[in-house]
């Protein structure tokens, strides 16, 4: 029999699931997620789940499907498989934008705790990308942690470990090394029993090796960059899972992303440029759009020394990538709208057709 605290259960979710039609069947959390197929962890053990019909006729978006980290009700069917019903109310979760034209969000991992941001201090190392990685973590409502793997690439570390501090307010910064095993006890406050650690970051910064680590086994397929020159690595994790380290925690690895696309909020940029929001609310305008408005606070920052314009460029261009996945939004609603209103006036045509008098 498997204690479901084991894996986060608490009475916050035992009280969602109930909330959200439970009653009756059975609650497991998703530690794995391959195409339509779930790995669910549950107190009789280890069961493969799809959902159900019903499930499916009620999703409406791809994001309302079972990710890992979720926490589901479910009903057997034999005695290795289950039909998932629902799905329990998310108490977080680490979202993106679809890739492609689509406008749809794609969730990463669900009911996490804190996100370690993973970025390897070599060729590919950018502040720009972490800049955006913090700021669609704050928006997920996850605690951000900021790894800085591979630290023994780095002569100037300490001015590293600074710059990262300075563009992630507030995120504690953790420089380590998965291969030498250097700096790794850094990261063991964070590891407490029942909560979940997402770690995310771009192919080829470790993330799955530094996980081996922490296990203790080589449990998660790693390989060697395949342009070292770049930094750019191969996608070794091709499915999210959910695995349990010795001490409690709960770790989920995700692949490797080449890009991430936001699928966020005005929070949570805010809260990853918490210093120029801060600085923000002394120009003269409380709209003022940080270019060339006068009595702007911000540019008076930038031309004093006292904010770094390559941050404020960060800032302005993810902001307006914000508004336009907004008109996006916006726009696809309206779309969405409309064909339903279209459908609606066939229907009562059909109707009024069917049920019109015939004159001889």
């Amino acid at each position: 029999m498997i204690d479901l605290r084991d894996y986060g259960w608490d009475a916050e979710f035992a009280a969602l699931f109930e909330a959200c039609g439970g009653r009756g069947l059975s609650p497991a959390r998703v530690v794995m997620q391959s195409r339509d197929m779930s790995t669910l962890v549950t107190r009789n053990g280890e069961l493969s789940g799809e959902v159900s019909g019903g499930f499916r006729h009620r999703a409406l978006r791809p994001a309302d499907y079972p990710a890992v980290g979720d926490w589901v009700a479910i009903a057997p069917c034999g005695s290795d498989r289950a039909l998932i019903q629902t799905l329990v109310p998310r108490r977080s979760a680490f979202t993106r934008k679809a890739a492609g034209e689509v406008v749809e969000a794609q969730v990463v991992a669900a009911n996490v705790d804190t996100v370690f941001l993973v970025s390897g201090l070599d060729g590919d190392f950018s502040l720009r990308r972490i800049e955006r990685y913090v700021t669609t973590a704050w928006a997920s409502g996850a605690d951000p942690v900021i790894i800085l793997n591979k630290a023994d690439l780095r002569p100037d570390l300490p001015d590293v470990v600074a710059a990262a501090g300075r563009v992630a307010p507030g995120v504690s910064v953790v420089a380590a090394s998965a291969m030498t095993l250097d700096g790794l006890k850094g990261i063991e406050p964070f590891l407490i029993a029942g909560r979940t650690i997402a770690f995310l970051g771009s192919s080829g910064v470790g993330k799955s090796t530094m996980i081996n680590r922490l296990l203790g086994e080589e449990r998660f397929p790693t390989a060697a960059v395949s342009d070292a020159a770049a930094g750019r690595g191969r996608h070794t994790t091709a499915a999210r899972e959910l695995v349990r380290l010795p001490g409690g925690a709960l770790l989920i690895d995700t692949p490797g992303m080449r890009e991430l696309q936001l699928w966020a909020d005005d929070e949570g940029l805010d809260r990853a440029f918490d210093d120029i929001d801060r600085i923000a609310s002394r120009c003269r305008f409380p709209d003022c759009l940080h270019d060339q408005e006068p009595g702007c606070a911000v540019r008076a920052a930038v031309t004093e020394g006292n904010l770094d314009a390559r941050r404020l460029d960060s800032y302005i261009k993810l902001r307006r990538e914000l508004r336009f996945l907004e008109l996006k939004k916006d726009a696809k609603t309206r779309r969405q709208q409309e064909k339903a209103a279209g459908r609606r006036f066939a229907a009562q045509l059909k109707e009024v057709k069917k049920h019109k008098p015939r004159y001889q």
